[in-house]
């Protein structure tokens, strides 16, 4: 017997309090097709093709060969870090091996959004390429609400994809427009009104103060100081989740980040060669090894400088002259030194870095909402698809 008490209108099962309306199913008896797709070998896949193939991250590419399904299905990724992985197709199309075909006779959309809120990851068989076995997914039992509940369900949640939709699509959108406007404005091939002066060619050395490298420390000698490695930098800005800490030494006081500070990576793979990311100097952070520190002389913008460095333009030549290994590129700092950029006077780079900036802020507010709109689709997720919240119908 129950120590708490039960709402009006639900009951207690094997799975916990659900609402008396629910059922307890296996996930192979609610479902008409559950099987996972057919091989198929990378020389039959292209970027044009009759149908498209299908795998456990989506969209693979096309195919001239014969398709595999016709209609609707929910696609699980079987195999790997896609384990688990949801996707939805329709019309004729090629599934592969990495991906589980699924359609049922309850609603299709709503089995959708509860099994991508199951997080069937957690089912993967532990191995050296984990995987999900078609068999015992079957067994599992899941919570299902009558057919006419599933349908209102599945139309609350859409309405929240919507709105997701559009919201990314703005994202895009003002991250190109944000492109656009660098690749005009940083090259002085669009001029703001008010200015007309020739902008002037000058080495890289002489417009910035300090280029140095970090400190390089033992990664095994942990303490509370946080210090930067090249992972802090990968998203093009600082991400103080991946930061080192050491144990605090004297010397470090002259590698103590100033607001400002603009960090390059001049050791990585050739795909993220040349990132940077400006120090805002809201927290305490040193320069570790592996990243280098550029910091702009006062004849400079920094922002302006940021920007300029974090285009499209300086990454591209910044990859020009990398030497490359087997595993890694390199840029000589003597090298950088020599650069010859062309840039405008300190007022136009002071008016160039505020537009740069406001369109940054519009960015991060567009991705704020974005993300508020996945946290609310997450929790009415938690509310309607355990039947804690029922919709009223």
């Amino acid at each position: 017997m129950a120590d708490y008490i039960i709402p009006e209108g639900y009951k207690e099962t094997s799975l916990g309090v659900i609402p008396k309306e629910w059922e307890i199913k296996r996930l192979g008896d609610i479902c008409s097709y559950f099987k996972s797709g057919e091989c198929i070998t990378s020389k039959d896949i292209s970027k044009k093709g009759e149908y498209p193939v299908y795998g456990g991250n989506g969209l693979r590419g096309y195919t001239n060969k014969k398709y595999t399904h016709d209609g609707a299905y929910i696609l699980i990724g079987r195999q790997g870090a896609l384990c688990g992985n949801i996707n939805y197709v329709i019309g004729k199309c090629y599934i592969s091996e990495h991906a589980i075909a699924v359609q049922t006779q309850n609603n299709l959309l709503w089995l959708r959004y509860k099994l991508d809120f199951w997080n069937l990851n957690r089912y993967s068989e532990s191995s050296a390429q984990p995987g999900l076995s078609v068999e015992k997914l079957t067994r599992y039992k899941l919570a299902l609400p009558p057919l006419e509940e599933q349908q209102k369900i599945a139309e609350v949640l859409s309405i929240w994809d919507k709105a997701i939709e559009k919201q990314t699509r703005l994202v895009e959108k003002l991250k190109l427009r944000k492109k656009g406007l660098m690749q005009q404005l940083l090259t002085g091939k669009k001029r703001l009104p008010g200015f007309s002066g020739e902008w002037k060619k000058v080495k890289f050395s002489s417009i910035i103060e300090r280029m140095s490298n970090g400190y390089v420390y033992d990664t095994n000698n942990t303490g509370d100081i946080p210090i930067t490695r090249i992972e802090t930098i990968s998203k093009g800005n600082i991400d103080y989740s991946k930061v080192g800490f050491i144990q605090y030494v004297g010397e470090l006081e002259k590698y103590k980040l100033r607001k400002g500070d603009i960090l390059f990576s001049h050791i990585n793979s050739i795909a993220h060669i040349g990132k940077v990311a400006m120090f805002d100097g809201n927290k305490d952070l040193y320069h570790g090894m592996n990243l280098l520190l550029i910091r702009a002389k006062e004849i400079m913008n920094k922002n302006y400088l940021y920007y300029f460095l974090s285009s499209t333009i300086a990454r591209r030549k910044v990859r020009s002259f990398a030497k490359q290994a087997v595993n890694q590129a390199s840029v000589n700092t003597d090298e950088l030194k020599k650069w010859i950029l062309c840039i405008p006077e300190i007022e136009e780079q002071n008016v160039i870095a505020h537009i740069l900036a406001e369109t940054d802020q519009e960015i991060k507010f567009a991705q704020e909402k974005l993300e508020l709109l996945r946290q609310q689709k997450y929790g009415l997720m938690q509310q309607l698809l355990t039947g804690k919240k029922l919709i009223k119908f």
